[in-house]
């Protein structure tokens, strides 16, 4: 194996869903046509090239609802969207409040306000849980995980975090440092200094050996850095981890929620990609029970179609008044707020929390069952429409079946359904939450067929 190869093999065992594999290459040879090979070649020549995006997969002409549409005519039905589809793509109501903000105020200054982001603050802070009634407003999640490591230093007078192995704060240096994917942080150099991590708690796969018998040594393990290292001022984490779909076992935020009050230091969790209904609640701290001190959201807060992301926090937080802590050029933008107020209007008028709820029991039903029929799936997780299916080659060594993983994803592909490949062997589905039960089962069904072609040794 060459260096070039060797690399790509650590990022792809990683990741899972590069763009540079010897299986993407074929995938995209065996689809020629000349209007996507002359407009995607003409983008790799155009565009820094980056894992995971540049030089991309194809090319579309259009989205609506569930479905991708590529400039070839083929439909894809999209469980990935970057977590930010939860309300589906064009939907209505938001594409005509952002055209109705168009032509009123499409743009708000600095030093001045406007009435949709009064709005939104009040809608964002009367939904949150706990006493989260304090926001400021970011043109994206990695900007607002800044703003939260910046308040959280200024509040505590430290200047050191604690965050987790594997985990995805955003791909800005401040968000790769706390982040702990390798792809997003090998080969920088120093990154932001003061990041500490530990293991994240996952049952099925213990990194402090509870052997599935968990006992909460991985929460005793946090507290004990939070109790040895008085730099310490936040702890920042996903609820619910989306890119693997790894809920902690029961107890474990309440027992790390009372070690960050006991030791004088601030819980941050970052919902960017599993705020606004993805897990059944309308924030995913609901789900596991704990509320934080700051609490990040973005992505699916936009509709799917404006940048716009925000930090929520206690109002005793609100300790830089004399800094600028988040003074972004978009931070107060009417168009964006506008969206948000929208893609809220949409999730609680049509039910999208219960539908989420319902429809993802379903769909783990149905998961359930293909795992017994497919020696490759090893685990299923979920909560509401976020879920995710573990491949493994083996069930008593949970061997990863990392190329099984990719493999089945393009045979997906293939037959018009479109994930995500996270940690290297977890198929992560994230449909739009408007997604109907005729759809979901059509997706399952591809999905079915493309682990029994994989399994059958059709790669």
């Amino acid at each position: 194996m060459s260096s070039s190869d060797a690399s790509e093999h650590a990022a792809s065992v990683q990741e899972g869903d590069v763009n540079q594999s010897a299986r993407r290459r074929a995938f995209v040879e065996s689809r020629h046509e000349a209007r996507t090979d002359a407009l995607v070649e003409e983008d790799a020549e155009l565009f820094l090239h980056q894992s995971l995006s540049t030089p991309c997969l194809d090319a579309l002409r259009g989205c609506d609802g569930i479905y991708l549409e590529t400039i070839s005519g083929r439909r894809l039905m999209d469980f990935h969207g970057n977590s930010a589809h939860q309300v589906g793509y064009g939907n209505p109501r938001v594409v005509e409040a952002i055209q109705k903000q168009l032509a009123e105020l499409p743009f708000c200054p600095r030093r001045f306000t406007n009435r949709y982001a009064v709005e939104l603050a009040r809608k964002l802070t009367s939904l949150a849980p706990g006493d989260l009634n304090k926001v400021l407003f970011a043109p994206g999640g990695a900007t607002a995980i800044g703003i939260a490591l910046k308040l959280a230093r200024l509040a505590t007078g430290r200047h050191k975090t604690l965050s987790m192995w594997g985990s995805f704060h955003g791909a800005s240096l401040e968000a790769a440092s706390v982040g702990g994917e390798g792809l997003f942080r090998d080969g920088l150099g120093p990154l932001l200094p003061g990041t500490e991590h530990v293991a994240p708690a996952f049952p099925y796969r213990c990194a402090y050996g509870c052997g599935g018998a968990c006992d909460l040594r991985c929460a005793n393990y946090l507290e004990s850095v939070l109790a040895s290292d008085r730099e310490i001022g936040a702890v920042i984490a996903e609820p619910v981890r989306c890119t693997i779909v790894a809920a902690p076992p029961p107890g474990y935020w309440q027992r790390v929620r009372e070690a960050c009050d006991r030791h004088g230091v601030l819980l941050v969790f970052d919902e960017i990609p599993t705020c606004l209904g993805r897990t059944g609640t309308m924030f995913a701290c609901e789900a596991v029970g704990v509320t934080p001190d700051i609490l990040v959201i973005g992505k699916g807060l936009g509709g799917g179609i404006v940048p716009v992301a925000a930090v929520l926090a206690r109002a005793d937080l609100d300790v830089a008044g004399d800094r600028a802590i988040g003074h972004y050029t978009h931070e107060k933008s009417p168009i964006g707020c506008a969206a948000a107020l929208a893609t809220i209007e949409c999730i609680e008028a049509d039910g999208l929390l219960e539908h989420a709820r319902e429809l993802g029991i379903h769909a783990m039903r149905r998961l359930g069952e293909m795992k017994l029929r497919h020696p490759l799936i090893g685990d299923v997780r979920g909560m509401g429409l976020l879920i995710g299916v573990e491949l493994v080659r083996d069930h008593a060594t949970r061997l990863p079946a990392n190329d099984e993983a990719e493999a089945v994803m393009y045979e997906a592909m293939g037959r018009g359904l479109s994930f995500k490949v996270s940690g290297g062997n977890v198929l992560t589905l994230t449909p739009p939450l408007v997604i109907s039960r005729e759809q979901m089962d059509q997706a399952l069904d591809i999905l079915d067929a493309s682990l029994a072609a994989v399994g059958n040794g059709a790669r």
